[in-house]
């Protein structure tokens, strides 16, 4: 059994994979962890996982229930993601700041996997038309109850009916690291874009001064889940690739808000004397502080004029 999926894996689900990014099969190892190693493509220098699921079938079980609450967070997904709502709509209230400042007024915006529809709902408040697509059933849900009826889809995102040229912006909120082909997924959130409309990304930074002082503890390294890792460099590539050119890169607004308890629980998986240490921090759970290891990217981006 695959650790963190609640069922056992068939014989021959974790495939070698090439670089994502450019398709090279060069690379040098940064550490293996079970079935997984976690490697740097030798061509481009985009992190990635291998092997990994590939079966669209079997990526399905990774974003089930469990996935969105569970004991197995350190591994795979969320420990109480929807108990978490207060903190995700504080953060996204913080981080709207950045939207604010290439929007004068409100427009459309499309989150691409919006899970619970947090991002949705801050914009949403703000006089944004939002739309969401989200392929987990297990949470999609959550966020038609959150936003209304019809402004969430799921299935296919090539096949989900939105409509070409329609919106002003469209984000991808700690998603772009999942998508096994991101160059696909950025060049049909383009298509997406009214003239002169953008797109948000916000993911980690695998050359962070945290990425490289935890190592392979750091806290984002979910082989299952997060197949990519991108720094600036190979960010802007991918970018670039899918037809867009970047205007900016905010490491220092991707912070977060979380709870004592969560500080706690990660402060335990750097070393088991932290957690006893600080375990009475778990029962402060509704206590919250803005935490910043700018580890992650916010990047504003727009398509690339045609060449003359």
């Amino acid at each position: 059994m695959l650790q963190g999926l609640s069922a056992p894996l068939p014989p021959g689900a974790l495939r070698d994979v090439a670089c994502g990014l450019c398709g090279s099969r060069e690379r040098r190892v940064k550490f293996e962890d079970g079935p997984f190693s976690v490697v740097t493509c030798t061509q481009c220098e985009l992190t990635y996982v291998t092997p990994r699921l590939v079966d669209a079938a079997l990526l399905e079980r990774v974003y089930d229930e469990q996935y969105w609450s569970s004991d197995a967070a350190k591994v795979r997904g969320y420990t109480d993601y929807r108990a978490d709502a207060p903190l995700y709509l504080r953060t996204y209230e913080r981080r709207f700041s950045i939207v604010e400042r290439h929007f004068a007024r409100p427009g459309r915006v499309l989150d691409v996997g919006c899970a619970a529809g947090y991002f949705l709902s801050v914009a949403q408040r703000r006089g944004w038309d939002v739309a969401g697509y989200e392929p987990s059933d297990a949470i999609r849900p959550e966020a038609e109850r959150r936003l209304g009826a019809g402004r969430v889809r799921g299935g296919e995102f090539t096949s989900a009916g939105f409509e070409p040229g329609s919106f002003d912006l469209v984000t991808y909120w700690d998603v772009i690291e999942h998508i096994p082909d991101g160059v696909a997924a950025l060049r049909a959130a383009r298509a997406l874009l009214k003239p002169g409309g953008k797109l948000l990304i916000e993911t980690q930074n695998i050359d962070s001064r945290a990425a490289k002082v935890l190592g392979s503890r750091w806290q984002h390294y979910k082989h299952a889940e997060h197949i990519y890792h991108y720094n600036a460099r190979t960010l802007s590539d991918l970018l670039g690739r899918a037809g867009f050119e970047v205007l900016e890169n905010k490491p220092w607004l991707g912070g977060k808000y979380v709870s004592m308890g969560f500080i706690a629980e990660r402060a335990g998986r750097l070393h088991p004397a932290l957690s006893t240490v600080l375990k009475p921090l778990s029962l402060l759970r509704s206590k919250a502080l803005y935490v910043n290891l700018f580890d992650e990217m916010i990047v504003v981006a727009r398509p690339r004029a045609a060449s003359a």
